[in-house]
């Protein structure tokens, strides 16, 4: 059976504090840890009152040490708004403290508007291109000591220097994405539950023009999708009206907490917006076990996904702990 993990934006609902959306995530954590997921990763994400994930790298050290056996990483450090050498240094130092354990995802986007961006780049040297590729080749080079003799940065060194890198895997939600992970020669994560690209394409075209890399000699692909599920089929439904309504506002540009399901059922949506709802909600799943379970076998089958990474945004941290707990049954993951 394909392996299963999870991806944790730290949600805020509506009545709620960002403190406590990260307190539950501290709580997720070790409970989806002992249902046996593979790994768990959180996100950047900056000025959404719907998410407290802002700063990975502080929530990565607090989500290993609750658990024990996951890998816990970045979904992802989104690398125009970080120093490479800073990138490097931070993961480094969450590699020696947790050997093994550790994941290096990393987003092309800023993850967020233009005007935060800017304030989180503003004393960096801004530039309207995509630096993308140059960020992540200073990121390689430091890790590989590579800046010739003469560079500036030819003796700066990442420290811990011992500690290597972790796993590295690429973001991304298209097929430039898709084939500029293979290019590099990098696992690959795509997001299915935002994606307009169709993810057994992106998957199919990564998987063509892999190049192996030392750090990954073979490709690697793993499926990020959105899951709500439940003991039954209409309760299911019941909670992910608040993704329904979520997708609406966001839309619209108005990005709040997580309504209730009780809220969303009573929000006067337009044709518009329903034919929005029913949009995304093709790409979600939805349902009991089984129901879930069937909508996403053929999905695993299709695009040859390698693991398959779950986000679940809804309004109840138990019902959000209790959709984890169906779907680890759902597809016999071990418990540990």
């Amino acid at each position: 059976m394909v392996p299963l993990s999870v991806l944790d934006l730290s949600p805020v609902a509506a009545g709620s504090t960002g403190a406590q959306a990260l307190r539950n995530s501290l709580d997720l954590a070790p409970f989806c840890d002992a249902l046996g997921f593979t790994r768990y990763w959180t996100a950047e994400h900056h000025n959404l009152p719907s998410i407290a994930a802002s700063a990975p790298d502080l929530m990565i050290g607090q989500l290993a040490a609750v658990t024990k056996h996951m890998r816990i990483g970045a979904g992802g450090v989104m690398l125009p708004n970080h120093a490479p050498l800073m990138v490097a240094e931070r993961f480094k130092m969450l590699e020696a403290l947790y050997p093994g354990r550790i994941d290096l995802g990393l987003g092309r986007a800023p993850g967020t508007d233009p005007a935060t961006s800017y304030a989180l780049r503003r004393r960096q040297g801004i530039s309207d291109e995509d630096d993308f590729l140059e960020r992540f080749s200073e990121l390689m080079a430091i890790e590989r000591r590579a800046f010739p003799a003469g560079h500036p940065f030819h003796n700066v060194r990442a420290m811990p220097a011992e500690t290597p890198l972790p796993p590295i895997y690429l973001l991304g939600s298209s097929d430039y994405s898709a084939q500029l992970a293979a290019q590099i020669g990098a696992a690959f994560s795509f997001a299915h539950h935002f994606a307009t690209f169709p993810a057994d394409e992106a998957m199919r075209l990564y998987r063509d023009n892999f190049k192996p890399s030392p750090e990954h000699p073979a490709p690697y692909a793993i499926l990020g999708t959105a899951v709500v599920c439940a003991d039954t089929d209409d309760e299911a439904d019941r909670l992910a009206r608040t993704v329904d309504l979520n997708i609406v506002r966001r839309n619209k540009g108005e990005y709040l907490p997580l309504a209730s399901p009780d809220e969303a059922a009573a929000y006067p949506f337009s044709p518009a917006e329903n034919a929005v709802i029913a949009k995304n909600r093709a790409k979600m799943s939805v349902g009991s076990p089984q129901t879930v379970r069937a909508k996403l076998t053929p999905l695993i089958e299709a695009t040859k996904a390698d693991e398959v990474m779950v986000t679940t945004m809804v309004f109840d941290h138990g019902a959000r702990k209790r959709s984890y707990e169906l779907l680890a049954q759902a597809f016999g993951l071990t418990a540990r």
